[in-house]
């Protein structure tokens, strides 16, 4: 017979501003959340990540260590932050110098089920839904695909 251990979503260890909300179940832990931030149900906050003042995380997202958003950013729904890119052909297997950090702006719209690797993110940009971003972003603007490209302005 196989044992079974069970874990219960949690909220630990939260630095945080005022107003803010979050759904549960969620595991959000050791991170900072800046004022009138939303969390939605079934969410990922990990240690060390900040958020910014009125931003919105929707449900089933994950956000890994070394992660930082903006202020008055959406996170769509199911959209993963990805901080080890298997630079040396597998998992970094617990050796955090080789994961990288990634830096979303303010204003910035990523939309439902977009994955986000290790990048930079300028302000005002708009990911569209199942867009893959591997490169960094220094032009505002909307981008879409896999890998993401600069579709047009957002003007």
């Amino acid at each position: 017979m196989t044992s079974i251990k069970l874990f219960n979503a949690m909220i630990r260890d939260v630095q945080t501003g005022q107003n803010v909300k979050i759904v549960e179940p969620s595991n959000v832990y050791e991170c900072r959340l800046a004022d009138d931030v939303f969390i939605g149900p079934f969410c990922e906050i990990q240690k060390g990540v900040s958020i910014g003042a009125r931003t919105r995380v929707q449900s089933h997202s994950f956000v890994c260590e070394l992660v930082t958003i903006g202020d008055d950013c959406f996170i769509g729904h199911g959209v993963m932050f990805v901080n080890d890119r298997f630079a040396s052909g597998g998992p970094a297997r617990g050796d955090v110098t080789k994961w990288e950090a990634t830096t979303i702006g303010n204003r910035v719209c990523i939309g439902s089920n977009a994955t986000i690797m290790p990048v930079e993110i300028c302000d005002d940009v708009v990911i569209g839904a199942g867009t893959v971003v591997t490169k960094s972003i220094s032009e505002p603007g909307i981008y879409a695909g896999n890998p993401a490209r600069f579709l047009r302005s957002s003007q």
